[in-house]
């Protein structure tokens, strides 16, 4: 049986979520958490002890969300193909395309973050990004098994920059002059396309390195 304060805790939560999604932290007040969540600001203190507590327990739940599924993937990918690992990555970081609801939410509060960033979000991601990063990390790894850990880094960041561009701009992309809307079998059109583009130059990795940039006047 649910608990009031444990009913009380998710009612605030929720209202939260969606607050910050729409309005992000700053432009997020106490009073209109507690308006919305029908409680009084006391909830929120013996709950979260204030709005920065409140704010980074959103956070948490909305990370832990976009990133579950990739760290469960993670843990199978000894006993597949490091193609399969691939799709399967791809394929959760496209998720929030085909979400209407939560996971939506989640990718506005990262935008703001991106325009407002704040000392929560630094903290909660030093704290808490390492089990994802190391899925990322492992799954280039079997692309480029020679490669030093700086360089994995760079190519594991690259990789989740090839869906987070088309994640994050999803409402930018469908209007003019791009036109490209991203629903239903389109994602997974998407995610292919992906995969393949990034299996290939991870490959390439494995080709001689570039030359390095001239340095000093040519002239």
């Amino acid at each position: 049986m649910t608990r009031p304060s444990e009913v009380t805790r998710e009612r605030i939560l929720k209202a939260a979520e969606r607050l910050f999604a729409a309005r992000g932290y700053e432009g997020t007040s106490i009073r209109a958490i507690v308006t919305k969540a029908r409680v009084n600001q006391a909830a929120v203190n013996y709950h979260f002890t204030g709005k920065d507590g409140l704010y980074r327990e959103v956070l948490h739940a909305a990370f832990h969300a976009l990133t579950e599924r990739q760290i469960a993937h993670g843990a199978q990918a000894t006993t597949r193909s490091r193609e399969e690992v691939l799709i399967d990555f791809v394929r959760d970081q496209l998720r929030p395309l085909s979400a209407r609801d939560e996971l939506s939410r989640h990718i506005r509060l990262f935008n703001w973050e991106a325009v407002q960033p704040t000392a929560i979000f630094r903290k909660l991601v030093s704290e808490e990004a390492t089990p994802f990063m190391n899925v990322a990390v492992d799954l280039v790894r079997r692309f480029l098994p020679t490669a030093d850990q700086r360089v994995l880094l760079m190519a594991a960041i690259w990789l989740i920059g090839q869906c987070h561009i088309f994640v994050r701009n999803r409402e930018q992309l469908a209007a003019p002059p791009v036109a490209l809307a991203l629903e239903g079998p389109a994602v997974e059109e998407l995610a292919r396309h992906i995969c393949r583009w990034a299996a290939a130059g991870l490959a390439a990795g494995s080709l001689p390195a570039v030359p390095p940039a001239p340095t000093g006047n040519p002239l």
